[in-house]
């Protein structure tokens, strides 16, 4: 295989070219391979680079085995359930029957099957790459040490991921008591659910499990919804949750939870219970990198975060840090660039520094959220409220919208006379409109120069286009 060749279209079986030196030096030695870790690691193969990346678990991380890919294909298999559903609306008689967990997860794994097998390919086809398969620990400010052997790095690339975090005094079981770890592998449909959180985690599982016919209801702390993301998009995915009849309490802190006979009973703040068959606990996501000698090594670190500086430069001369485990947005995309740019940098291509901001944000949920750049709070606290315009252009004018039955809208914040610093857009497939958002933002476009881009008919890119009509002063089928 090409080590060019893309995973996503391999069925082929690899065995990684593993061996074992003592003492070896490389130019590289990456901890961790995940999307972060791998990615370093093939850019830097290509750049005649050597490297020995390290791995406890299997090739592509959390992203690959245990959160991006099988999530998403559970949230497919809930698209299908809903569209089955509701399929009479659209002049389809069917009937859905009933959700077999084991066919579901056999998708699900397929998926992660083929794909785990081509990146494989990928990493044992590389001449420059020697794959480590065991726990890594840094023993030295160049060493990496696995199962008694040392691995010397030139330069070394912190990239051992994250955990699904819990709460104090919150003992998670993994029957009644579960994280999203737990919840990918549910050989059966609860009658009803619990999340303990409502961010990107919680509600993409809320959403699933609605759509499978569970009884949902989220709890989360904060005053929103994925609280992260503009408050537009939360109020709207809030009125989508509403509709769907998922249930949710926003400003309701944890406070305990007692097992029943019957499953699980929660206290939130005020007194008020929330009994349910389990409890998938989504309060986030922590960084993987304790007992693996980082401090010990100089390597500065914040309630367990590795810190860096724009560069991914830690504390330690010649040592890097990348993906969940450096503060910011915990994205298996963000990982993957990043350890692009930790390859490039080290084979002294100066790469272009990355903007947090710049980073697609999505959430996969019914309906989705996608987002990029800054939200129109954070704008008017950036620039000032005088210099912020914002258009909201609802799907409702947008014909291939009316004909998927979906409502949203995409949303633009720009500073006045300047260009476009955040996209933001709820609905169908928004997701799939992200690629030309991030873009016009990283691009630092303006309205009008978005607006003369032509876009096909009938597609949902079409209100991107639209939008940017109206916020560069000529709108069509919006009002201005």
């Amino acid at each position: 295989m090409s080590p060019h060749r893309d995973p996503r279209c391999s069925d082929a079986t690899w065995e990684l070219d593993v061996s074992e030196p003592n003492d070896a030096t490389f130019d590289i030695v990456i901890l961790g391979g995940g999307s972060g870790g791998y990615a370093a690691a093939l850019r830097a193969a290509q750049l005649d680079l050597s490297v020995a990346l390290i791995e406890k678990g299997k090739l592509g991380g959390t992203c690959l085995h245990n959160g991006c890919i099988p999530t998403k294909a559970l949230l497919h298999a809930a698209e299908i359930a809903d569209q089955t559903r509701e399929s009479e609306q659209f002049g389809v008689k069917a009937e859905l029957v009933g959700i077999d967990m084991a066919a579901v997860n056999s998708y699900k794994d397929g998926v992660v099957s083929r794909l785990y097998k081509g990146l494989q390919g990928l990493v044992g086809s590389a001449k420059n790459i020697t794959f480590v398969a065991g726990a890594g620990r840094l023993v030295g400010r160049n060493v990496v040490e696995v199962d008694g052997k040392r691995y010397t790095g030139r330069n070394i690339v912190l990239a051992s991921g994250s955990y699904a975090k819990s709460l104090p005094g919150l003992e998670i079981d993994g029957e009644r008591i579960i994280t999203s770890d737990h919840a990918l592998t549910l050989d059966r449909v609860p009658s009803s659910a619990i999340v303990l959180g409502g961010g990107v985690i919680g509600v993409e599982f809320a959403s699933v499990w609605k759509s499978f016919g569970v009884d949902v209801t989220i709890i989360e702390a904060l005053p929103r919804l994925v609280a992260a993301e503009d408050e537009e998009s939360s109020k709207a995915l809030e009125r989508a949750f509403r509709k769907r009849k998922i249930n949710f309490k926003v400003g309701k802190p944890f406070e305990k939870v007692e097992k029943t006979e019957s499953g699980v009973k929660v206290t939130i703040a005020g007194g008020e219970t929330v009994e349910a068959e389990l409890l998938l606990v989504a309060v986030g996501r922590g960084p993987n990198t304790a007992n693996l000698g980082y401090e010990e090594q100089g390597v500065k670190m914040d309630r367990g975060y590795v810190l860096t500086d724009e560069r991914l430069r830690t504390s330690v001369p010649n040592v890097y840090a990348v993906g969940d485990i450096v503060p910011g947005l915990q994205l298996a995309h963000r990982g993957f660039q990043q350890g692009i740019f930790i390859a490039e940098e080290i084979a002294g291509q100066n790469p272009a520094v990355i903007d947090e901001a710049g980073i697609p944000r999505v959430t996969y949920s019914d309906p989705e959220l996608a987002s990029v750049g800054v939200t129109e709070a954070k704008a008017k606290e950036q620039y000032g409220a005088d210099k912020i315009k914002t258009h909201n252009y609802n799907l409702g004018g947008n014909g291939k919208s009316q004909i998927l039955k979906t409502a949203g809208f995409v949303k633009l914040v720009r500073v006045e006379d300047g260009p476009v610093v955040g996209v933001h857009m709820v609905g169908a497939r928004v997701g799939e409109l992200i690629g030309e958002a991030q873009l016009i933002y990283n691009w630092e476009a303006y309205p009008a120069e978005v607006a003369q881009l032509i876009h096909a008919h009938p597609t949902q890119t079409e209100a991107l286009g639209e939008a940017h009509l109206a916020l560069a002063g000529k709108p069509l089928h919006a009002h201005a």
